[in-house]
């Protein structure tokens, strides 16, 4: 794993706002082609291999947070907990989740998982790939996000009916990106697709049901809104009263990965596991650790330790549901930059990575995205 130099482009900004890339730069820059991350064909098959196991013990969790009755560890409400059981035992389809790992080229760790409403989607799948068909085109990349998209909606067109979809975010220009691109890949797959601000979805209380703006009622919808938010809001016990006659993308059990009590539940299940940092629900004798919100964003709220000392920490809205304590992984230092790999799981399968990098040690919303190749 190498960091190498390299040049912007001539009129960069131009060539991604032409792809319908708009954030590049929006609080300072973001989309970062001076330089990118190149690897060897072993450690994206490390990262491949990690990221297909991490998903199957993921599956193992859910079952076993239902089993074990862990609803307290999650903050899940009783009223919501039967809704979760259902999505779950119905097999209600994912599409997407984004795995943050901390690798060295040697040791891949799993820093958390993005399982909800995981972003940087169309820079990881569009935008890095055109920069190498550009610069690079006889190298490869771990890519294949596009295609596995196209091809799982394809496969859900025999399980849905009737094949509209309406898809929701708030408006910021980030999640609206993301979601369109993600209606663009089900239109590319057969699907009639609506987009819709998530604050215009209506509800009918006279027939419990979700309309759109024309009093439509919303069969199947993708949001990119965190299942958390669904709850603090009031707006969970719709979910409840529909009774899943308006199908949620992603499903409700998911509510429960992209927790940060997923992880000391994964150390309990997979102790010393080679993918896993050391984690639980008290510092217990961690030493160097960080102190992680149960639910939180873009690092807020996260405190690092190292010996028991606070030595980095972001400040936010998060922390009320609870933390969690995990071993603190060095993450590789590139001349004081440090690159965290989002490696996607799309419908069950690995699918691609995408590197987000900080000059802090915890990624958060400064952080920019840095293409990569297989060297």
């Amino acid at each position: 794993m190498e960091r190498i130099q390299s040049q912007f482009r001539k009129n960069w900004q131009h060539k991604l706002e032409n792809l319908g890339f708009g954030y590049h730069s929006l609080d300072g820059l973001y989309w970062d082609e001076s330089h990118y991350y190149q690897f060897s064909t072993e450690e994206i098959n490390t990262i491949e291999k990690a990221t297909a196991e991490l998903w199957q013990m993921c599956l193992e969790a859910v079952d076993h947070i239902i089993e074990k009755n862990l609803w307290e560890k999650f903050n899940i409400p009783n009223w919501f907990r039967n809704y979760i059981v259902t999505s779950w035992e119905e097999d209600h389809p994912s599409i997407y989740g984004r795995f943050d790992f901390g690798f060295d080229g040697k040791n891949l760790k799993l820093l958390e998982f993005n399982a909800d409403t995981p972003t940087s989607l169309y820079e990881g799948s569009v935008i890095q790939w055109y920069w190498l068909q550009e610069l690079f085109p006889y190298k490869d990349q771990f890519n294949s996000i596009h295609e596995k998209l196209v091809d799982y909606w394809k496969h859900l067109r025999n399980y849905m009916n009737p094949h509209h979809i309406y898809f929701a975010s708030l408006t910021n220009i980030e999640d609206v990106t993301n979601v369109e691109y993600m209606r663009d890949c089900a239109s590319q797959a057969g699907f009639d697709t609506e987009f819709i601000p998530v604050q215009d979805i209506g509800w009918a209380e006279d027939i419990s049901e979700f309309i759109a703006a024309d009093r439509s009622i919303m069969e199947y919808i993708f949001k990119l809104y965190p299942y958390e938010w669904i709850l603090a809001d009031g707006f969970g016990e719709k979910l409840v009263k529909n009774g899943f006659r308006s199908q949620w993308i992603e499903p409700a059990w998911k509510i429960l990965l992209s927790s940060k009590a997923l992880l000391p539940i994964l150390w309990e299940m997979y102790p010393n596991h080679p993918y896993l940092l050391e984690s639980y629900f008290e510092p217990k004798h961690l030493k160097d650790f960080a102190k992680k919100p149960v639910y939180s964003r873009e690092g807020a709220n996260v405190i690092l330790y190292k010996n028991n000392i606070p030595v980095e920490e972001n400040d936010g809205v998060y922390g009320k549901e609870g933390f969690i304590y995990q071993q603190l992984f060095d993450l590789p230092n590139f001349d004081g930059n440090y690159p965290v790999i989002g490696s996607w799981v799309i419908g069950q399968e690995p699918a691609g990575i995408g590197i987000r990098e900080s000059v802090h040690l915890i990624t958060n919303n400064q952080s920019r995205f840095v293409p990569h190749l297989i060297g």
